[in-house]
């Protein structure tokens, strides 16, 4: 509990930093000042228009996306790691990401879905890809003994690079150069141009998955002792396994279609977070949430210092973090849980 208390203070700390913090620095105790004004309705002093309007038009709606975006891809690592009882697995090396992306690039380079379904329309196109390459994952993985590790993580970046191929034929075969720059933007996942309007639709399907995760986190307990040991405790099992991957889709999908494909903040931040507090996903799961927030803010940050006063996509950021702690996964032989 205290863990999860300390992250809360943590997870503070990082959006007033990743607001002040940019190609033009702004003082922390300012930008505390103009987030508390606008929330209650506090009579400002001393500080410019044009400040304002940066941190509440244009910062504050990108350091809160990515935290959503963080913990979205977090929970959903947390989901699939518990039913595949493989901390290896997250959604972009099993393709879930790569589903979605390519999900989403048909709704980018489709107008009329656009026109029919408005703001709805790459949230559903992300989710259908995510879910679809998350059923043909588990199913191509899935044998007579059960799933195998090595094998899931094969066959997922055999379905990941499938769908990489299909959206970069999409790419290729674009009729506009728009529908080009949009489509690469979710092939490298970024946070630029974030909107408030962006913030709803992650943030409420990542509050849904948050309660749902958190009535069946005795069954992810379960799950985590194997599909055998879960039948003799009387858990249905396949009926927990369906609403985790209509879950992990749904998060994955929302966070693809406002910030494009993320890798490793489900592999990295689930990982580090058994090994501080145990795999008891009552308190995984609030953890793993506030930490990947937080680890994608400072990622943001990174992005737009690193290069100023260019900025990286965020997600070249979290694979030349993540890749590397993948690597060291393997050597360890961390197939499963339990060793």
């Amino acid at each position: 509990m205290y863990f999860i208390i300390l992250l809360l203070l943590l997870s503070v700390v990082s959006i007033v930093a990743g607001v002040g913090l940019g190609p033009v620095k702004i003082d922390f105790m300012v930008v505390w000042q103009i987030i508390v004004s606008k929330l209650f309705s506090v009579e400002l002093t001393d500080v410019k228009v044009n400040t304002v309007k940066i941190v509440w038009a244009l910062r504050l709606p990108r350091v809160l996306l990515g935290f959503v975006v963080g913990a979205g891809l977090a929970l959903a690592g947390v989901a699939i790691q518990s039913f595949t009882r493989n901390p290896l697995s997250e959604p972009y090396i099993l393709g879930v990401s790569s589903g979605a992306s390519a999900g989403a690039v048909m709704v980018v380079l489709n107008g009329a879905m656009v026109s029919v379904l408005g703001r709805f329309a790459l949230p559903i196109g992300a989710f259908i890809g995510a879910i679809v390459s998350l059923v043909v994952v588990y199913s191509l993985a899935k044998t007579r003994e059960g799933i195998i590790p090595i094998r899931l993580i094969l066959v997922g970046i055999a379905v990941s690079s499938m769908f990489m191929a299909l959206t970069n034929y999409l790419v290729f075969n674009a009729r506009t150069d728009s529908g080009v720059r949009n489509a690469t933007f979710w092939m490298m996942g970024s946070l630029a141009g974030s909107k408030w309007a962006y913030l709803w639709t992650p943030l409420t399907i990542l509050i849904l998955a948050f309660l749902v995760l958190m009535i069946l986190h005795r069954a992810m307990n379960t799950m985590l002792l194997g599909e055998s040991t879960s039948i003799v405790l009387g858990m249905n099992i396949k009926r927990t396994r369906k609403i985790i991957v209509v879950i992990s889709a749904l998060l994955a999908g929302s966070i693809v279609s406002v910030s494009g494909s993320i890798g490793f903040v489900g592999l990295i931040i689930p990982h580090i977070v058994r090994n501080l507090i145990g795999s008891d996903h009552k308190y995984v799961i609030p953890s793993a949430i506030l930490m990947g927030g937080i680890f994608i803010v400072f990622s943001d940050v990174a992005a737009r210092l690193l290069v100023a006063p260019q900025e990286l996509p965020i997600g070249i950021v979290t694979a030349l973090l993540g890749a590397p702690y993948f690597v060291y996964l393997v050597r360890k032989n961390q197939y499963s849980f339990g060793g």
